[in-house]
């Protein structure tokens, strides 16, 4: 297969990735009205940790102690971002939690700055005004910020936190292994935030074909083609493909009824996506030069 033809491929394969990981907004925001958020978590994410355990296995024993402590800190950071990424979607749109997601491509090279003491483009500046500008179009009522949108850029902050980990730890050959004990740190983390009475599961079959389809389709699969297309595609590339996430979600909760198209969203979102890019096409090399090219395998919709 020809070089141009295989990334054609990659291109359309993340974005598949990108529009089920968009779908899921829709999906979610339904599903947390009908079941506990740390239920819902806990089960969709156990179930995704057993298919990537029996996938990968071979691989996870071959890791080392050191390898495994970095793998449980980062899904314990993710673990915490998925739960408060959920819980925000209760107290805010479906469209409006994609887009205050997508602010982790901003949070990414901040926190390289802060943490790893890289240099910081002035260009991202530019996006970092461009992203709060576009939030605030899309989430100010009057003065005031709601909850639900607070909680959710908190969880994009982690997610930045999570992909600069994984750009400092993960190594080629590793990564299925690492992004699996993740996997299993995450299951455990939202299993522990249903104490003392454990996970409830899924009220009937339509949720539990749900919890499913994220499981499987959000999590394990979409991880898996992830993985093969940025084997294809340049860092930039693929994290420009990846912008369209809350596009999809925006896109899908409107379509769907969920939420109700408006000028604020449209210019927020707008917005909000060119900061997207700025910051995707600002000159960080120290941070995309460090990811391996699973290195996002367990990002925002896992």
């Amino acid at each position: 297969m020809s070089g141009s033809r295989t990334s054609a491929l990659a291109t359309a394969g993340l974005m598949s990735v990108t529009a089920i990981w968009g779908s899921t907004f829709f999906l979610i925001k339904d599903l947390v009205q009908r079941m506990p958020v740390a239920d819902f978590l806990a089960v969709r994410f156990i179930m995704a940790a057993l298919v990537m355990l029996i996938l990968f296995l071979k691989p996870l024993l071959r890791l080392d102690r050191r390898q495994w402590w970095q793998a449980l800190a980062l899904g314990l950071v993710y673990g915490i971002g998925q739960l408060l990424q959920t819980a925000g979607l209760e107290h805010t749109s479906a469209s409006i939690s994609g887009f205050v997601t997508g602010m982790y491509v901003v949070f990414t090279p901040l926190l390289g700055t802060l943490l790893l003491k890289q240099r910081l483009p002035a260009i991202t500046w530019i996006a970092v005004l461009l992203a709060v500008g576009g939030l605030a179009l899309l989430a100010l009522h009057g003065l005031s910020v709601g909850y639900g949108v607070w909680i959710t850029l908190a969880s994009a902050l982690l997610y930045g936190l999570h992909i600069v980990g994984l750009g400092q730890w993960s190594r080629p050959g590793s990564a299925f292994a690492l992004t699996t004990v993740q996997m299993m740190a995450v299951a455990a983390v939202c299993l522990l935030a249903t104490l003392p009475h454990g996970p409830t599961l899924p009220p009937d079959r339509g949720a539990w074909i749900a919890v499913i389809y994220m499981a499987l389709a959000a999590g394990a699969g979409a991880m898996l083609m992830q993985t093969w297309a940025q084997a294809h595609l340049t860092a930039t590339r693929a994290a420009i493909v990846m912008t369209l996430e809350p596009v999809f979600a925006a896109g899908f909760a409107v379509s769907l009824g969920s939420d109700v198209l408006t000028w604020r969203m449209l210019v927020g979102g707008a917005l909000v996506l060119a900061a997207m890019y700025v910051v995707e096409l600002a000159p960080r090399r120290p941070v995309s030069a460090a990811l391996d090219p699973s290195a996002e395998a367990l990002h925002h919709e896992v």
